[in-house]
C-alpha cells in the first residue's frame, strides 16, 4: 500500500483529503495539533480497513517536519504521496501586526512545508509514483486588506512551490499547488464572516482535486490549481 502524510488533518480541509486518500487505500499519516481530533480522524480511518498513524504535533516547532518523516518511515517504511495542508490564518492590518503574528504564520504556512518537503523527497524518491501536494490559498498570488502577514506567507508556499516542482523534476516527483477561495472551515468563517457559508466553497470538493491529481495518468501535468467560489469574479 502507498503511504500519505497529510497535516492539518484533524478538520476541515487535511480531514476531508486523508479520508478521501483513506478511500483510494493509501495508508495515512495524520498530523495535527488536537490529540483528540486526530484520534477521531484515525478511528474512522481504521474503520475503513487502512492502517493509520497520528501524531499530535505543534509545526511550529522547527524539529517537527524531520520528526514526522522519521515516524512515517519506522511505521510504515515508505512515503507516496506528502500533502502540506496545515495553515494558520490572522486578518490584521500591516500596522497592527506583530513580530510574533508574523514569525508564528510563517513558521506554519511557509517553514514547515518546506523543511516537511526537504525531509520527505529521499524517500519519496524511491516511490514507484512520488508526488506533493501543497495547498495554498487565493492570497497566495493575490492580495486582500488586512491579510498582508497571511498573504506573504502563502506567496512565500507558492514561490518555493514552484522552485521545489524544477528541483525534483528530473527525479520522478510530481508537485502540485492547489489554491482556493473561500472554503466552508471554521479558518475562513473566523477570517472572512462576510460571507455566506452556503456560498464557500466544501471541503469535499478540494479532497477531489486531490483524487483526480494522485490517480489520473498520462503525460500531461498540471503544476497549479485555483478553484474559486461560484459567486466570485470570474477570471479575477
Amino acid at each position: 500500500m502507498r503511504t500519505a502524510i497529510v497535516t492539518g488533518a484533524s478538520k476541515g480541509i487535511g480531514k476531508a483529503i486523508a479520508l478521501k486518500l483513506a478511500s483510494l487505500s493509501y495508508t495515512l499519516v495524520v498530523v495535527g495539533r488536537s490529540n483528540e481530533q486526530l484520534t477521531a480522524v484515525k478511528n474512522t480511518i481504521e474503520k475503513m480497513g487502512v492502517p493509520c498513524l497520528a501524531l499530535a504535533l505543534d509545526l511550529r516547532n522547527e524539529n517537527t517536519p524531520e520528526l514526522i518523516v522519521q515516524e512515517t518511515i519506522k511505521k510504515f517504511g515508505r512515503i507516496d504521496l506528502l500533502v502540506n495542508n496545515a495553515g494558520m490564518a490572522l486578518s490584521s492590518s500591516i500596522s497592527e501586526t506583530d513580530m510574533a503574528t508574523w514569525n508564528a504564520l510563517f513558521e506554519v504556512n511557509a517553514r514547515a512545508p518546506f523543511f516537511l518537503c526537504k525531509s520527505a523527497v529521499p524517500a519519496l524518491k524511491k516511490s514507484d509514483h512520488p508526488i506533493i501536494i501543497n495547498i495554498s490559498s487565493v492570497v497566495g498570488f493575490k492580495g486582500y486588506a488586512g491579510q498582508a502577514a497571511y498573504a506573504s506567507s502563502k506567496h512565500a508556499l507558492a514561490g518555493f512551490t514552484k522552485v521545489l516542482a524544477k528541483e525534483v523534476q528530473s527525479d520522478g516527483i510530481r508537485v502540485h499547488l492547489i489554491s482556493p477561495g473561500g472554503v466552508n472551515t471554521e479558518m475562513v468563517q473566523e477570517m472572512r464572516p462576510d460571507i455566506n457559508i452556503e456560498e464557500l466553497i466544501q471541503t469535499e470538493e478540494i479532497a477531489e482535486l486531490v483524487q483526480f491529481l494522485v490517480t489520473r495518468k498520462g503525460n500531461g501535468t498540471i503544476d497549479h490549481f485555483y478553484i474559486r467560489r461560484q459567486s466570485g469574479l470570474a477570471f479575477d
